[in-house]
């Protein structure tokens, strides 16, 4: 791992000096290019540094432990010297995660698919109640949510509902979410008071950039209809609705949201290209846990994640073993708790890896 760090060091010193140079400065895509990585190396620069110094310390005080002869002084020593070796040890976990390998999606923006699954009109009133509570997250970490598309149930819930969440590090603190949502609650229809068990399914996907996945025109039919509200009423006057097949893979993408065509058709590419992304994201990933058998959860969108349970006022997250009793604080959006302590579960996974 040192040698590792010694090398990141001197690569940051190496763009350090590369910043000052005109050539540099004076070309702003080599300069955003080579100030992006200064910046992400230098926290682990500073990291290292640090137990470069503790180091230091505690090699000062073994010095002067042996060469003291003082009992009392000898204590204070020792003393000293266990608080900086806690020390070390804690700066030496952080500096193995800093040194995982970087997800190239942790800074994108994100969309986020809710679907209802089991339950009828129950699982299409928890996915209205999913999508505001990441909306409220999204407020409080000023995020900025986008529907792209939009599919009602009779009762005011989703049948499907697709949002662009743009912000900094967005994919980073929602990717864990991707997964089976479980309610347990008895719904307002239910007249003898009985609990029922809904599904609803959540993806979070990457924005794809048209240079990350090439859409080859010839590949894809356009379909062009007229909207069309619950019920099968007609919502517009024209036809401005769009269906797109991409053919090689017959994925079908519908937005009829928007008033223009041309608006339609630029969210349904968007959707479309994050799909496919995350497609070949998946089949890698497929690659990778075949060789790994010892792998302990992928995220995948059919493991059942998490259960919301009303009577008791619960949310369990299945695959942490972590259950917290302020149900209807985290579906007003209080779910840092639930991120982080599953982002240090799988960077935990990672470094046993």
């Amino acid at each position: 791992m040192f040698e590792k760090l010694e090398e990141v060091e001197r690569r940051h010193e190496t763009l350090s000096h590369l910043l000052s140079q005109p050539e540099v400065i004076n070309n702003q895509a080599e300069l955003q290019k080579v100030g992006r990585e200064f910046a992400e190396l230098g926290k682990v620069v500073d990291l290292y540094r640090r137990w470069k110094k503790l180091e230091e310390e505690i090699r000062g005080n073994r010095q002067l432990l042996a060469g003291d002869e003082d009992e009392e002084m000898k204590g204070m020593i020792k003393e000293d010297l266990h608080r900086l070796t806690e020390k070390k040890e804690k700066l030496e976990e952080d500096l193995r995660a800093a040194l995982l390998p970087k997800d190239p999606n942790d800074e994108k923006n994100i969309l986020i698919e809710i679907r209802a699954g089991t339950g009828g009109d129950e699982a299409g009133l928890f996915a209205s109640d999913l999508f505001r509570m990441y909306g409220k997250y999204s407020e409080k970490n000023r995020w900025r949510v986008e529907i792209m598309s939009q599919s009602f149930t009779g009762v005011g819930g989703f049948k499907e509902i697709i949002a662009l969440i743009e912000g900094k590090g967005v994919y980073n603190r929602l990717k864990y979410e991707s997964g089976v949502h479980r309610v347990q609650r008895v719904p307002v229809t239910e007249s003898q008071g009985r609990i029922h068990t809904s599904t609803v399914t959540v993806a979070i996907l990457p924005e794809a950039e048209e240079v990350e996945v090439a859409i080859d025109p010839n590949d894809l039919r356009i379909d062009i209809f007229r909207s069309s509200g619950p019920g099968g009423q007609s919502v517009n006057t024209t036809d401005s609705a769009v269906r797109i097949t991409h053919l090689p893979t017959n994925m079908v993408v519908t937005c009829q949201d928007e008033k223009s065509q041309h608006k339609n058709k630029a969210k349904a590419l968007k959707i479309l290209r994050a799909r496919l992304l995350d497609n070949a994201r998946q089949e890698k990933e497929k690659e990778i846990s075949a060789q790994r058998k010892n792998q302990v959860g992928t995220g995948e969108r059919s493991e059942r994640i998490r259960t919301y349970n009303f009577p008791q006022g619960r949310v369990t997250d299945h695959r942490i073993g972590l259950t917290l009793y302020r149900l209807s604080e985290v579906l007003d959006g209080a779910i840092d708790e639930i991120i982080h302590k599953l982002t240090t579960h799988y960077q935990a996974e990672a470094l046993k890896g």
